[in-house]
């Protein structure tokens, strides 16, 4: 049997569905498999004969069982059984993904200028046999930008998905450093209120870690500053629920991840490996498999702001423009 994509919820697998759901657990009769990539199919054996249910269990996020289906066993030969699985995304476009933040989803840093959108839509198209992605960055932006200009192009593209990464270009504010969190978090909660007004499934990342030293624009205090500002999207995520992708520790995990860093803020095709890695494993694994673990759904840990000051002496800058 397969698991697909219905997109119109009818319970059949018309000619123009040609996604399958990877990952989900499949049970009939006490008998359990999971679906494979590409073809969402999946074979078990050991069925006791007769009609039971098909159940579906730890689906990838905001995917649920579509129309109810039994199994008779011995099943008929050369029939295939097609199990629908749904997505709440209305008249959105299925699947579109659209890339929303600065000038890291633009790709700046990569050999083509392109980032992790085209290695993520090869995992896409592998796993779900569908995958599109629509870029919205702007270079220079921040989050309190991108607020404002979310609902626009939601509004343009109508994507399944969105993949929000923003927040990087707010500590060139004086207050994101003098007044932190600043505006950072609640913008970002703002995004994804707005993705969820218009039935668009919202995909949130971390902020990545600068590379510490490169110049007048990375003194240690940033990556503290980023850290600090992750700790408080990560609760925000869950409490919005929206899926959390953490490139920062996917990043910060490795032997040395300034490595990683094209120059002070930029991955490069290494460290874009790595987010496109980060992206497909939280869109197509179920829920607490996709954060990697348990305790990003734990409840959030006691959080005391810095004092002002704390993130960098005044004057440090070299000049008023945002990267």
């Amino acid at each position: 049997m397969n698991v697909f994509y219905d997109q119109d919820g009818n319970g059949v697998r018309d000619t123009d569905e040609p996604a399958v759901v990877p990952n989900v657990t499949v049970k009939i009769g006490g008998i359990e498999g999971v679906s494979a990539a590409g073809t969402g199919r999946v074979d078990l054996d050991g069925v006791a004969g007769g009609t039971d249910p098909i159940t579906l269990t730890k689906l990838p996020p905001f995917y649920a069982q579509g129309a109810a289906l039994s199994l008779n066993v011995p099943q008929t030969a050369g029939v295939e059984v097609y199990v629908p699985a749904i997505l709440p995304i209305g008249n959105n476009v299925s699947g579109l993904y659209m890339a929303f933040g600065d000038s890291i989803t633009d790709g700046d840093g990569s050999y083509d200028n392109n980032g992790y959108r085209p290695l993520l839509v090869t995992k896409l198209q592998a796993g779900f046999n569908q995958g599109a992605i629509n870029n919205q960055a702007i270079g220079g932006t921040r989050s309190k930008n991108g607020k404002n200009r979310i609902d626009n192009s939601l509004g343009y593209v109508k994507p399944a998905y969105v993949l929000i990464l923003y927040g990087t270009n707010d500590w060139n504010d004086d207050q994101c450093r003098d007044a932190f969190p600043c505006y950072t978090v609640d913008s970002l909660r703002s995004m994804i209120r707005s993705a969820k007004a218009r039935r668009t499934l919202p995909v949130i990342s971390t902020i990545l870690p600068c590379n510490t030293g490169y110049d007048a624009r990375t003194p240690p205090e940033r990556n503290v500053w980023v850290s600090d500002m992750n700790d408080l999207i990560r609760p925000m995520a869950k409490e919005e629920g929206a899926i959390l992708v953490d490139n920062y520790a996917a990043f910060v995990a490795q032997p040395d991840f300034h490595k990683l860093l094209f120059d002070h803020v930029h991955p490069n095709d290494a460290g874009y490996q790595i987010m496109a890695q980060e992206w497909f494993k939280a869109i197509s694994r179920p829920a607490v498999a996709a954060a990697g673990t348990d305790e990003l759904f734990a409840p959030p840990k006691p959080f005391t702001p810095r004092p002002p000051g704390s993130y960098g002496a005044p004057g440090w800058e070299i000049g008023p423009n945002e990267e």
